[in-house]
């Protein structure tokens, strides 16, 4: 995560698209926030609106705003968040689910700099820094013509990927920390087991699961350390199963199997990561997180 602040620290002084790639709950919102708050528009409204959650109609509105009696329910003239977010940064997120007819004006307003509100026919200019975040592959929809190609190449001024949070085992502890403080926990510190516990947990949903579990064991230990018990069955579980019986923890598994299929290529890293269907980058990662050894090439 270090690599990608330090990557990320000069385009915070840009004011170009940035789309931010990751797995759901990996730290996208977060890491839009961090590039905002340490741009020249720091001071000036940050704003963000999930595109999956609002129908087309309600959508478009949201956007760009509206005139009174535009559509059914239009009483009075609305502000839209390119215009609420003048000066500041505007964060589409899942910008992949965003219908066509949309993407198309969308693609007008970064081109012109200008916006018209919904049953208007007049268009006034917006300042607004505009960051964009999916899970998607946006290269492949646009492939599979679900993404307008010229929108796409519009947003991709840079692209910074968030790694999900079990490639990233060295901040489970510092962010579990930060969300324990926010809960306003006495003691702010977890049991040197509990620590291990979140540590060695998978985290399919990435941060905002480590969030969850952190507010569900400062609920439990009510103010006191963290201890193990105070965690979600789900996050402990798995570290119990395989102390007590076949089971075993999917990291380990995984590990075994990435040795396998590097044996089998002969310790060819780009064949090796073919077979597993990971980028190059990818594997290097989980060779480094294994403690394979630089021996495999």
């Amino acid at each position: 995560m270090r690599a990608l602040m330090l990557k990320a620290a000069p385009i915070a002084a840009t004011d170009a698209t940035v789309i931010i790639l990751g797995e759901s709950g990996s730290g996208k919102e977060v890491l839009a926030r961090t590039l905002h708050a340490n741009s020249p528009r720091a001071a000036l409204p940050f704003l963000a609106v999930n595109v999956a959650a609002l129908p087309e109609a309600l959508l478009e509105s949201e956007l760009f705003g509206h005139v009174r009696g535009a559509f059914t329910g239009a009483a009075a003239n609305k502000r839209g968040l390119f215009e609420a977010a003048s000066g500041g940064t505007l964060l589409l997120d899942e910008i992949a689910e965003m219908p066509h007819a949309l993407q198309a004006k969308l693609l007008r307003v970064l081109q012109d700099g200008e916006v018209r509100r919904v049953g208007s026919t007049e268009t006034f200019a917006v300042d607004v820094r505009v960051f964009c975040a999916t899970n998607q592959d946006l290269g492949r929809l646009v492939r599979e013509r679900r993404f307008r190609e010229d929108l796409y190449y519009r947003l991709k001024v840079f692209a910074l990927t968030v790694p999900p949070l079990r490639e990233r085992r060295n901040d489970i502890g510092p962010l579990a920390t930060l969300f324990l403080g926010q809960e306003k926990h006495s003691t702010k510190r977890f049991t040197r087991a509990a620590s291990r516990a979140l540590e060695a947990h998978f985290w399919p949903g990435n941060v905002r699961e480590l969030a969850n579990a952190v507010k569900h064991g400062a609920v439990l230990s009510r103010g006191n350390d963290v201890e193990v018990a105070h965690l979600p069955d789900d996050v402990v579980c798995p570290r119990a199963l395989a102390a007590d019986g076949p089971f075993r923890a999917l990291a380990d598994v995984e590990r075994e199997h990435v040795v396998r299929v590097l044996d089998a290529c002969g310790g060819n890293q780009v064949d090796a990561a073919r077979v597993l269907g990971l980028g190059r980058t990818t594997l290097w990662r989980k060779m480094r997180e294994y403690n394979l050894g630089g021996d495999r090439h």
